[in-house]
């Protein structure tokens, strides 16, 4: 038995040695037709790395070909196929762009966009590639808006626009707990401003509100009433928008304060007035 086991253990690797020997082979001293043809049935086989060599090699010789059309799907496919989708889109998108009377053309289209969405990274980083994915899906959805991929397109659009929600939230965030008061109320508002619906709304603005209650509170004399009375201007739009928000409680005791202090800068007004 264990005799058996190692005779298929050999064959195998046997097969395995032949095998990859042949691609070599093809690789370097092919004809083109054999390594179209090998590249083919690697990538039927999904043996995508390995087809990929094979089309980058032969793809010269296949320029304004009429198989460079099913080249170059391949091509994208094997890359989207890898995770490679950074790849994958340039490939999808330069097809779309040569391709434009393709029967694959909408698939291609979709492809395209999800590898851009695929590719987008978590909300922490850069968010460049984030926004060109949206700008993608978008772009599909106005080409095809009778496509069966659209709720998927819309649902991944959710998805991206909510990562730059986030990214735009936290960055905002950082700011207060940096007690960079100032960019905290200007990185709120912009939030607030681009995305209308967002659902960070809430809690952006009491944390804008707190924002700018520590910048009154903290403000020099000459500045400190106009920002006290902007202050309150926050909690005030903050309690209309959520009047049983669970943050209400506190806020309505920094407002006292705020009356406080505003009281005490008028009373110290009409005393100097006095003299």
């Amino acid at each position: 038995m264990l005799k058996n086991k190692i005779y298929i253990l050999i064959l195998l690797v046997a097969v395995g040695v032949s095998s990859c020997s042949e691609y070599q082979k093809v690789l370097n001293k092919g004809s083109v037709e054999e390594q179209y043809t090998t590249a083919t049935k690697l990538y039927e086989d999904q043996k995508y790395n390995k087809a990929i060599q094979l089309f980058e090699k032969i793809t010269p010789s296949y320029r304004g070909k009429p198989q460079m059309e099913r080249i170059q799907f391949m091509i994208a496919q094997s890359h989207y196929n890898t995770k490679l989708y950074t790849l994958a889109a340039y490939y999808f998108d330069k097809f779309v762009k040569n391709y434009p009377k393709s029967s694959k053309l909408e698939e291609s289209a979709y492809l395209s966009a999800h590898s851009h969405f695929l590719a987008s990274p978590v909300y922490s980083l850069d968010q460049k590639d984030t926004k060109e994915a949206i700008t993608a899906l978008q772009n599909f959805l106005y080409m095809y808006p009778n496509s069966d991929k659209v709720a998927e397109a819309n649902d991944n659009i959710k998805i991206l626009t909510n990562k730059l929600e986030k990214k735009s939230f936290e960055i905002a965030k950082q700011y207060y707990q940096t007690e960079d008061y100032i960019a905290a109320i200007v990185a709120f508002d912009n939030l607030l401003g681009e995305f209308l619906g967002t659902s960070y709304k809430e809690e952006a603005m009491y944390i804008k509100f707190k924002s700018a209650y520590e910048l009154g509170i903290n403000s020099y004399f000459i500045k400190k009433e106009t920002r006290l009375v902007d202050a309150k201007k926050a909690h005030e739009r903050f309690k209309r928008s959520y009047p049983k928000s669970e943050y209400l409680e506190e806020t309505e005791k920094l407002v006292l304060n705020l009356d406080k202090e505003l009281n005490s800068l008028i009373a110290l007004k009409t005393e100097k007035n006095g003299l």
